[in-house]
């Protein structure tokens, strides 16, 4: 590992933020030189800080304590994150014999130059009593390595001799504080801290010596672990042809999905993310993955993203998909069941206080394929994916010079349910479709880019597909987040096979499907050309069961239900003069629909549709609608306002029927009317 400091840049910063001095702007620098390399820092993980002067409200100068604010990434930190903590109050705290999280929460936050800023860092206190200027603290890959080893103290006393001090593992908060403290009381000459089974510290007297100390203390175990390294992981035997990602991928996501006992048939499902890199291969495909993939996370604020251990299944073969479906099913199971029994025994041991978070994994090990995580939101499910990763790295290193032992069940139970970390149950309130995925077709248009913005607004990850890969994109990308464009030709039904594997591949599978893709032929049906009819069935009918097809067969792969959403228009059952290439298939696609919600109910999977009317879109452009306002002897504001309410419907109104019908559990067979009121194309 080499220090990327650079004098330019370091200059930048301290001109950037001038206003807030030095110290803080060289603090910025060094804490996102470290948070943006993986090997040292992941997703909150770590945390930095510097003492120095700043005015309080009141005017006066005071020593505060400036240090990473909960929730803040150190990749990206801003001098917001760096919340500024009254110095003295801190260190007199040292005196103390106890001090629960809670109230060193409320000390904390008491002592606050600026009341509204977010919360310091659990460790805040460890910063506070280490009298150096700069303090780093970062969970090394390399470090773990070597500390988490049956031996791991010896090892890193073997590495580093005197030049660090050695804690023992305790939990975060006051008692590692203090602990730490007294250990460099001990030997003031150290240049940082091994918190055993934990991570390092490093300090300086200005960012550069404290940052590039890091740099230089992990580079040591780098170079540890680069010596007398044997085999990691010998081969386990698997099949010849493995079974394909797109579908293993649904299967894993239904069997870890919970149902949702809020409603009858709501269901909690997970969003996948994965991963199949070189290290990850040899990692899964191992031969005793059992044994080392099972054994515990890495460090034990991981703990709490990914629970105590992933979850390894065996090995899926090709063609044999529904006995790996049961295997899965089984040991995800399993899985729950000794979840249970974890959290029970733990319970009982602190006094039966907590409660028990849900017994799904966070990250599932499949041989021959790779690795998933698993989350309620891309984001959580990449985030799970990313420490599982970084685990995989340091169990790896860890095999290779000796064993990987990490710590016992009831320190990372303590974390998994940490108090501070329970308080936090229930108040953050998910949107309704939270780990839901919908694919919906025709995204580019109108219609469907207001209804991807809809689903992904309501918290769904969303694949928008159309014939025109790039607008597809071009739509995802203004989405923003996960969101994903794809090309997707349903005229073309290895195209939407290609476009569903695709979904699959990505998030894991399909919940909701909004069939929107269509375009209008008109024409005077006894004079229309045969092949003009054929081209419109294509698209307006044969489309949609293409469609729904494919996203049929993942539902059923996940065995959670389902939504099919078709867009099948006014035309369907009110159709009008030389809109016969249009109409036709359009009535075909509304018992289309019934026909679905009647072969698949039984399975949870219902079928819907929105009965829209004269939405301007790539369908209904401007041409056309000066042509059908000609044809019906009508201003084209009235063509588009000729309705009950005498309102034009937007695209917006069609995406939130299709939103309403995703989110009614208990309907199917259904047709909404968006139209603004047209008694001739009322249903009943």
């Amino acid at each position: 590992m080499q220090s990327v400091w650079i004098d330019r840049d370091a200059d930048a910063a301290i001109a950037r933020y001038a206003g807030l001095g030095r110290d803080v702007a060289l603090r910025v620098y060094t804490t996102r030189l470290l948070g943006q390399d993986p090997r040292l820092v992941l997703h909150g993980g770590g945390n930095t800080s510097v003492k120095t002067q700043l005015v309080d409200l009141n005017g006066e100068t005071v020593d505060v304590l400036c240090v990473k604010g909960s929730g803040w990434d150190m990749g990206s930190i801003e001098p917001q994150g760096l919340p500024a903590v009254r110095l003295a109050p801190l260190i007199k705290l040292r005196a103390r014999e106890k001090l629960s999280d809670e109230d060193m929460v409320q000390l904390q936050r008491a002592n606050l130059i600026d009341p509204m800023a977010p919360n310091p860092s659990v460790e805040a206190l460890l910063h506070a009593f280490i009298p150096h200027k700069f303090v780093d603290h970062t969970h090394s890959t390399a470090v773990l390595a070597l500390t988490d080893q049956p031996d791991g103290e010896a090892l890193c006393r073997e590495v580093y001799g005197k030049r660090v001090g050695y804690v023992p593992y305790i939990m975060p908060g006051f008692g590692l504080a203090k602990a730490a403290a007294e250990v460099f009381d001990a030997d003031p000459s150290v240049e940082g801290l091994i918190l055993v089974k934990h991570g390092i510290f490093s300090f300086g007297a200005d960012a550069r010596e404290a940052y590039e100390r890091m740099i230089a203390l992990v580079g040591m175990a780098e170079e540890r672990l680069a010596k007398n390294r044997k085999p990691a992981f010998p081969g386990a035997r698997l099949p010849a042809r493995p079974a394909r990602l797109a579908e293993v991928a649904p299967i894993v996501r239904g069997a870890c999905s919970l149902p949702d006992s809020r409603s009858d048939g709501a269901w909690k499902r997970f969003v996948l993310d994965f991963r199949a890199g070189e290290a990850v291969m040899n990692f899964v495909n191992g031969a005793e993955v059992a044994r080392y993939g099972q054994a515990g996370v890495v460090t034990p604020d991981h703990n709490i993203r990914i629970k105590n251990k992933p979850l390894v299944v065996a090995a899926p073969e090709d063609g044999e998909l529904a006995g790996f479906g049961k295997a899965v099913r089984d040991a995800v199971a399993a899985y729950g069941a000794t979840y249970k029994d974890y959290f029970t025994r733990n319970n009982a041991r602190v006094g039966g206080i907590k409660t028990m978070l849900d017994p799904s994994p966070r990250v599932v090990l499949v041989p021959g394929v790779g690795m998933f995580g698993l989350g309620r939101s891309k984001k959580d499910a990449r985030i799970a994916a990313d420490l599982a990763e970084a685990a995989i790295a340091t169990i790896t290193d860890a095999e290779a010079v000796g064993r990987f032992e990490p710590l016992p069940e009831a320190d990372l139970f303590d974390v998994e349910y940490w108090s501070l970390e329970q308080a936090k149950l229930g108040g953050a309130r998910e949107l309704p479709l939270a780990g839901q995925v919908v694919a919906i077709t025709g995204a580019a248009g109108s219609i469907g880019f207001a209804t991807a913005k809809a689903f992904a607004a309501a918290g769904a990850e969303v694949a928008l597909l159309d014939v025109d890969e790039s607008a597809a994109q071009a739509k995802a990308k203004a989405i923003g987040g996960a969101a994903l464009g794809l090309k997707c030709d349903v005229t073309d039904a290895a195209s939407v096979r290609a476009a569903f594997a695709q979904i699959a591949s990505a998030f894991g599978g399909v919940d909701i499907a909004v069939s929107n893709a269509g375009a209008a032929w008109q024409g005077r049906i006894g004079e229309v050309d045969e092949a003009v009819l054929r081209e419109s069935f294509e698209l307006n009918f044969y489309g949609h069961q293409r469609v729904a097809q494919a996203a049929v067969k993942i539902m059923r792969a996940q065995g959670t239900g389902g939504c099919l959403l078709f867009n099948v228009s006014k035309q369907a059952v009110n159709p009008g003069p030389d809109f016969g290439p249009y109409g036709l298939p359009k009535a075909a696609t509304l018992f289309l629909v019934r026909q679905y919600a009647l072969d698949y109910g039984s399975e949870g999977i219902r079928a819907n549709a929105v009965n829209a009317d004269r939405i301007r879109s790539g369908l209904l452009t401007d041409e056309m609608i000066a042509s059908r306002s000609k044809l019906r002897g009508l201003s084209e504001q009235d063509y588009m306002r000729g309705n009950l309410l005498g309102r034009e419907v937007a695209a917006e109104d069609v995406a939130q029927a299709f939103l309403a019908q995703a989110l009614a559990l208990k309907t199917t067979a259904d047709v909404t009317t968006v139209d603004g009121g047209n008694i001739a194309a009322a249903l009943r």
